[in-house]
């Protein structure tokens, strides 16, 4: 199995030069300790409590490899204080990949505390996942009632199976402008039939059609 290595201090003193040799050290053996094959060892300078720091936002890309299995830390502080620990515990969690601490000389435990934070957040982008689905349900209701009709627009929608389709349907966004739709509407609608497209490129081809229609 394989496990990232994740080092950091919060200064650059000489002590902390120090510091942060004796983390990697320590974590090796634990590497070791556990079999974890080393697959790369990501050490920062930074305080814990921002979390644009290079070295985690690294970390976090790293951790979607489907072959890494572990992160392993000094202790949960190094991840991180504060909310901006929270975030990133949550982030690292949500991924199936284990914490493992030289303080806990093995997987990191979490605290009663931090345990029934993570839990929160999770439930709450669970909802918010819900709310997303629900946003595009009512956008699809709501073209279908002021007239749209898939089954006529989208006369492709199937084939190419498996791929998102990259053209955007400038009529079909005009069309459902002129019933009422906002663009996040009309967004999620197409979005709900096989589109990939954002807000920000529906409005963005609408204002390019009305410009041209005025030329």
């Amino acid at each position: 199995m394989k496990a990232i290595i994740y080092c950091r201090v919060s200064t650059n003193k000489e002590t902390q030069e120090t510091s942060l040799k004796r983390q990697e050290e320590e974590l090796i053996q634990l590497a070791k300790q556990y079999q974890f094959e080393i697959d790369s060892i990501i050490k920062e300078k930074a305080s814990g409590y921002d979390v644009e720091r290079d070295g985690i936002l690294q970390l976090l890309e790293k951790i979607k490899d489907k072959q890494i299995h572990a992160v392993l830390i000094q202790d949960e502080t190094r991840i991180g204080r504060g909310n901006a620990k929270i975030a990133i515990l949550h982030g690292i969690i949500k991924e199936n990949i284990k914490l493992y601490s030289i303080s806990h000389n093995g997987e990191l435990q979490l605290s009663e505390s931090d345990s029934m934070v993570l839990k929160i957040v999770s439930m709450v982008e669970e909802y918010q996942r819900k709310l997303h689905n629900v946003k595009i349900k009512r956008g699809m209701k709501r073209a279908v009632l002021h007239g749209y009709k898939p089954e006529e627009n989208l006369k492709n929608l199937g084939e190419a199976s498996g791929r998102k389709k990259i053209e955007v349907p400038i009529e079909e966004i005009v069309r459902l402008r002129k019933n009422g739709l906002i663009f996040a509407e009309i967004a999620a609608t197409l979005r709900g039939f096989g589109y990939n497209i954002s807000k920000a490129t529906v409005h963005r081809r609408y204002q390019e059609y009305i410009e041209s229609q005025e030329t």
